[in-house]
């Protein structure tokens, strides 16, 4: 191209051209006006939008799907099968130990089951099953669900120092103010 030669460029709609542009927009806007006020109509007469022939998300459904759907939408379904665990602990680690060893909680980030026994030597003998008893877990509720078992031994009594408190009092620090 010279610079002697005009640039040929697209001509622009005018007139007649322009108008069917914006004829065209008009009929859009207006079906889609159309279509809202339609909705809100049929929301007056009853109910809203009417459920079809086909699957919907408003149709009934069982409650065991509903329960599932709950969970997977909320994210609860490692503490939901970790609850399963806490109902099976017998059948988990065995009749001896699940007398003496309960799970309290689980923990959901540090994936910690948290178990409680009723005495020193039986932590001690859990303390030693945990890394066999996490791999037992994992395989049954999927592979890191339960990374460690954290084991508390045998709580003692709150230990109140001197006969005569004052009832509710924090300790010697509370009459300072």
């Amino acid at each position: 191209m010279t610079a002697d030669e005009p640039a040929k460029r697209t001509p622009e709609p005018s007139g007649v051209d322009l108008a069917r542009v914006a004829l065209r927009a008009a009929r859009e806007q207006a079906r889609a006006r159309g279509d809202a006020a339609q909705q809100k109509k049929q929301a007056r007469r009853g109910g809203g939008l009417r459920s079809g022939a086909r699957a919907d998300g408003r149709d009934p459904m069982a409650l065991g799907a509903a329960i599932n759907r709950l969970l997977n939408e909320r994210g609860w379904e490692a503490p939901a099968a970790v609850g399963g665990v806490m109902g099976r602990w017998p059948q988990i680690v065995g009749e001896d130990v699940a007398k003496h060893c309960v799970p309290e909680k689980y923990d959901e980030d540090e994936r910690a089951l948290i178990v409680r026994c009723d005495s020193t030597a039986w932590a001690t003998n859990l303390r030693l099953l945990a890394p066999t008893l996490v791999a037992r877990l994992n395989e049954d509720l999927g592979h890191g669900t339960v990374r460690l078992i954290k084991v508390l031994g045998p709580s003692g009594p709150v230990r109140r120092y001197g006969p005569l408190r004052a009832p509710g009092s924090t300790g010697p620090g509370d009459t300072y103010g």
